[in-house]
């Protein structure tokens, strides 16, 4: 299918937990758009803050993501890239718009919600031989399942609890309007 160079720029975040899925569906969204021919890029937030140590006051290097975050969406709007889907975490409405100016399109946010027993199996298959790693992320995923809960960010969320990743970003993109 040909590329559709004609649409205007939109970005959207998968916002969730950890442990929920929001890489492996920002992948499979991606796919999606491309066998669409909607020209895009899929970028992993957790990537763009890996530096050591993270300054003093921000825990999550959420400042180092947002300049490789502005670099990397501008390259591939630059590119041609129609849509960005990013998949990451954003605990408030000050990061939604901090991540909205970075990326220099209109940005819609979902969540990815996975029931907290399911969120749990995950991420013990994940980390079964890194206990302390597992202590962490079975931690984290509570608390930040509040603190999202609580942020009230995302413009719609989609149910993974069950559904294949396929199915996820199905219904992400119908949801989004992308398709």
């Amino acid at each position: 299918m040909q590329a559709n160079s004609s649409l205007e720029p939109r970005s959207l975040l998968i916002n969730g937990t950890v442990g929920v899925g929001k890489t492996s569906v920002a992948e499979s969204v991606g796919g999606l758009l491309a066998g669409a021919g909607i020209p895009n890029a899929v970028i992993d937030l957790d990537w763009l803050r890996q530096s050591w140590p993270a300054p003093s006051g921000d825990r999550f290097n959420f400042g180092m993501m947002l300049r490789n975050l502005r670099s990397m969406a501008g390259n591939y709007l630059a590119a041609g890239a129609a849509r960005l889907v990013l998949a990451g975490v954003i605990e408030d409405l000050d990061e939604r718009k901090l991540c909205g100016d970075a990326v220099g399109t209109e940005l819609s946010v979902c969540r990815l919600q996975v029931d907290l027993s399911v969120n749990h199996q995950r991420l013990i298959r994940r980390h079964e031989n890194e206990p302390e790693a597992l202590r962490w992320h079975l931690a984290r995923a509570s608390e930040l399942g509040g603190i999202l809960d609580q942020a009230a960010v995302d413009d719609f969320s989609v149910d993974a609890t069950t559904r294949s990743v396929g199915e996820v970003a199905a219904d992400v993109i119908k949801k989004v309007g992308w398709l």
